[in-house]
């Protein structure tokens, strides 16, 4: 299951979505407002939430999980880790009345999409981390994911993972490339094409097919998306919109091509080596879900040792050789490279987890949808894709 691709929905329209989508000012937290008391010094603990199967695990005892064993034997720390975020919002409206009202959440550290990350940072809900105490984080973190449009410097985020949202085919089915998003939109094409259906996963990929800078797009670039999309539903070309159910779409040869996720189509290829996962000519949209600190957290520093331990280039491999997404620590691919085992090397040159200098040339982060844009553009696009 990716974590990415779990559908967001508006979910009721609940207090996270008029929380988050029109920027209540009363839940802004003012800087001086957000760290608590930290216990870190005397409760050797940190509580870290995440998503499910998205950690390694130890082959015979899959309740053990051999990073976080290693970490706690290391520093005298327990990990209390969950595996409770399946949704971003529904993750969000979990958490958001203590943070809106000051109060403890009972999680020193959360992963959450970047696009849902931004929320956070905007309605101010969590903490600056103390580079000064992680060495590892500002010496090895993917140059190319430093600089996010709403965290510049990843002050209060770090990358747990990254990904990029491309195109995956069947090419043995399908009988020739596809090189260009504009690819998908070709005859023999129609009514074997699926788009994912949430707005923030969805887009950017779209607009780059267009040509549009998406670190900069308009309201212009969306709604002449939006034309396109309409008018190719219209025609019965889309076959469907899609969460993380694509997947079953392309392995049964319902579909040929899709919207997809670069850490889905590396276990694809395992069990169908006709799969492909393409980043277009004109782009693709990278992206990361990223750790993050939330206000008041009680374990604050044990949070920020934990996080820098995950940038250590040999725990940042034995991660990646588990979850298969884009490494945000690029110094691990030697470890894999000369770990003398011949898997492990081959996952070093699999350029779906560490991208080669020609595909990081054609990806780009999206900038984020403002508070002003995201209950419109929503509304329009679930309305085409029948949200």
């Amino acid at each position: 299951m990716s974590r990415r691709a779990l559908l967001r929905g508006l979910g009721g329209v609940s207090a996270a979505m008029t929380l988050a989508g029109c920027g209540v000012p009363a839940a802004y937290v003012e800087p001086g407002r957000r760290a608590g008391r930290d216990l870190s010094a005397r409760d050797r603990a940190v509580d870290f939430a995440n998503w499910p199967l998205y950690i390694d695990t130890d082959d015979d005892d899959g309740a053990k999980r051999p990073t976080l064993d290693a970490f706690a034997e290391r520093t005298g720390i327990s990990v209390r880790y969950t595996e409770e975020i399946n949704d971003n919002d529904e993750f969000f409206g979990k958490i958001s009345p203590a943070l809106m009202n000051h109060q403890e959440t009972g999680r020193d550290l959360i992963v959450v999409s970047d696009w849902m990350a931004a929320r956070f940072v905007r309605l101010g809900w969590v903490q600056e981390m103390d580079r000064d105490g992680q060495p590892n984080v500002a010496r090895h973190l993917d140059p190319q994911l430093l600089r996010p449009p709403f965290d510049d410097g990843r002050r209060h985020s770090v990358p747990w993972q990254s990904g990029i949202t491309g195109i995956a085919y069947n090419r043995r089915a399908l009988g020739r490339e596809i090189r260009s998003t504009q690819d998908l939109w070709a005859a023999d094409l129609r009514g074997r094409v699926t788009l994912l259906s949430g707005l923030d996963e969805s887009f950017a990929l779209l607009m780059q097919g267009n040509g549009v800078d998406v670190t900069r797009w308009t309201a212009d670039d969306f709604h002449t998306l939006c034309e396109q999309v309409e008018e190719l539903v219209r025609k019965r070309h889309i076959r469907r919109f899609t969460g993380n159910d694509y997947i079953k779409d392309l392995s049964t040869g319902d579909v040929l091509a899709c919207q997809a996720y670069s850490g889905d189509v590396i276990q694809l290829q395992a069990d169908n080596p006709d799969i492909e996962f393409v980043v277009p000519e004109e782009g693709a949209e990278l992206w990361a879900e990223s750790l993050m600190i939330p206000n008041l957290a009680s374990h604050k520093a044990n949070a920020e040792a934990l996080v820098d331990y995950y940038y250590e280039p040999e725990v940042a491999a034995e991660l990646a050789a588990w979850v298969n997404y884009v490494c945000p620590v690029p110094a691990a691919r030697d470890v894999l490279a000369d770990s003398g085992d011949e898997e492990l090397a081959a996952l070093a040159e699999d350029p779906l987890i560490f991208p080669d200098g020609a595909m990081r040339s054609r990806l780009a982060i999206a900038r984020d949808l403002t508070s002003e844009e995201r209950a419109e553009f929503t509304r329009r696009w679930n309305s085409i894709v029948g949200l």
